[in-house]
């Protein structure tokens, strides 16, 4: 038998897409002998599936600002040990679901993250950078070593998406349609995700760390599109905004938040549908012109999380 090694693999999930995805990583892992414990992340108060408007509206302040949920206590008597550590999640309102808010400030785990070796995988519809970025301060204020991500994404055209996605979390429906795909990110490219766990458990038993990215980056591990980063750079800093403005109006979810949060609901389909269509037409008009600036800033950014930018710049 060949060496083995333990994984503690924290998740969290509503459609179970991430845990699939998380599966589907460690299976070359789990098939090599090595130890993959999974560990959910559990709210004390369950967010609901499929959500209400009204629900999803309201956790918009939270999660955009970063506001913690408290969480069920996690076992960890059994991965004291472990030789990595595995996050999976998705966004929420281009940032972390408030369950990963507050998985990241929780103090039982900040203090077992510490020193350790982190890989995140992100199962999401298409924006995800400020996510990362955030992912990444996060992971130095504990004192972690980032050491790699993966970002699965739904491929659908951007506006598409928006349609599936509220569909399958609204109405649990997530089929495709006669005129609509399925919703989240494809069955074949899940599948397809062994290929990454591979490379992590080659990374394991030579201990290559430094190299892991880059190797992740050599199988598709990530796709940086300057077009929806331009997008989700610019209504990230605008939901900032709003999310403040709403919490300091209505500190907590309920009744009084309401109005605030329709004004908003309104606001964000008119962005969605009028005004980001024209803002891509613009992006692609002068793109020609602005191209080396653009692609500047994405080799910044992709600098700042420490990811190849030869292999991530489309």
């Amino acid at each position: 038998m060949g060496e083995t090694f333990k994984i503690a693999l924290f998740y969290y999930t509503q459609t179970g897409q991430a845990l699939q995805i998380a599966k589907k990583v460690c299976e070359p892992l789990i098939n090599a002998q090595s130890q993959v414990f999974f560990k959910e992340i559990i709210p004390d108060e369950p967010y609901p599936f499929p959500w209400s408007v009204d629900a999803f509206l309201q956790v918009f302040p939270e999660s955009r600002l970063g506001i913690p949920c408290k969480l069920k206590q996690f076992d960890l008597s059994d991965i004291q040990d472990a030789d990595l550590v595995i996050v999976v999640g998705q966004s929420w309102y281009l940032s972390h679901s408030v369950p990963l808010h507050s998985f990241f400030q929780s103090d039982e785990i900040r203090t077992y993250l510490k020193g350790r070796k982190i890989v995140t995988i992100d199962g999401c519809r298409n924006m995800w950078i400020m996510k990362q970025l955030k992912t990444r301060e996060y992971i130095h204020q504990i004192g972690a070593d980032y050491a790699g991500s993966i970002v699965l994404q739904d491929m659908a055209p951007n506006l598409i998406s928006v349609i599936t996605i509220v569909r399958w979390l609204l109405y649990n429906k997530q089929e495709a349609t006669r005129f609509l795909p399925a919703a989240g990110v494809s069955p074949s490219d899940i599948n397809n995700a062994t290929r990454f766990g591979d490379i992590l458990l080659n990374t394991l038993k030579s201990n290559s760390f430094d190299s892991l990215q880059k190797n992740l980056m050599d199988k598709k591990a990530i796709k940086f599109i300057p077009s929806l980063y331009f997008i989700e750079k610019n209504g990230f800093r605008l939901w900032g905004y709003w999310a403040k403005f709403i919490y300091k109006k209505a500190p907590d979810p309920g009744l009084k938040r309401k109005p605030y949060l329709l004004v908003f609901m309104y606001y964000l389909f008119f962005v969605l549908y009028v005004i980001s269509p024209l803002g891509l037409l613009f992006f692609y008009i002068t793109y020609p012109f602005r191209s080396a600036s653009l692609k500047q800033a994405g080799h910044e950014m992709c600098y700042e999380l420490g990811w190849n930018t030869n292999q991530t710049i489309q």
